[in-house]
């Protein structure tokens, strides 16, 4: 027999979002620990749920679980930034390309791209953003390959939540998501993914100049 995921209980996926939410919004910081009785308090619940959600977010990579120091929201470095990236590089702009082929609707990427020009504070336009980039890729008809670049996601948003409050680049940002979109919208698959790949790489390379030159492009350079 085929065994069925046992789904998570509602109180803990409760618990879940709004941790992950508070993280990526930079609510809770980096290094920041996590106390299962103070979030307990906080979401009204008992620790059980807030203890499965934190093990759920250490599998994600957004916390880390320390025998010595309990449980904190993951550092953001130089060599996750490279590690993250150079998954999205390898992967991110394949998939758009595949998504352009294929013909498939970009209205959810229009959409958030709209409601990140849109957005009134950091915490909407990142998650704007995020979503932006997913509709990039979820539609690219690998179910498998979505799924992995679903699996960086998080990190990817980590990292970015970061940069952004060490040097805000949104405008710059904004308008490479644009010409990225204006491109897969004339069904430039090629231009499409080239302009991806050349934005997520020059971001990387800005807010962590330690791995210029590490994260190889698509024709050999960063």
């Amino acid at each position: 027999m085929t065994s069925v995921p046992t789904p998570i209980p509602s109180r803990t996926q409760f618990v879940l979002e709004g941790i992950k939410h508070r993280i990526l919004t930079g609510q809770l910081t980096p290094g920041q620990a996590l106390v299962e009785t103070e979030l307990a308090a906080q979401f009204g619940v008992s620790k059980t749920p807030v203890r499965e959600a934190l093990k759920t977010l250490a599998g994600t990579g957004l916390v880390v679980m320390s025998q010595y120091k309990g449980v904190t929201v993951r550092m953001v470095d130089a060599d996750m930034a490279r590690e993250v990236y150079d998954v999205r590089l390898l992967l991110e702009p394949e998939a758009l390309r595949r998504t352009v082929r294929r013909g498939s609707s970009l209205d959810a990427a229009r959409d958030a791209l709209t409601r990140a020009d849109d957005a009134t504070d950091t915490a909407e336009r990142s998650l704007a953003n995020r979503e932006f980039h997913r509709a990039l890729y979820v539609s690219c008809g690998n179910p498998l390959l979505g799924r992995m670049l679903d699996e960086v996601r998080d990190q990817a948003a980590l990292v970015s939540a970061v940069a952004w409050a060490a040097d805000p680049s949104w405008e710059r940002e904004a308008s490479e998501h644009r010409e990225i979109l204006r491109l897969a919208l004339g069904g430039d698959a090629d231009g499409a993914a080239r302009a991806l790949h050349a934005h997520i790489a020059s971001f990387v390379e800005r807010a962590f100049p330690d791995v210029q030159g590490e994260v190889q492009g698509e024709d050999g350079q960063a």
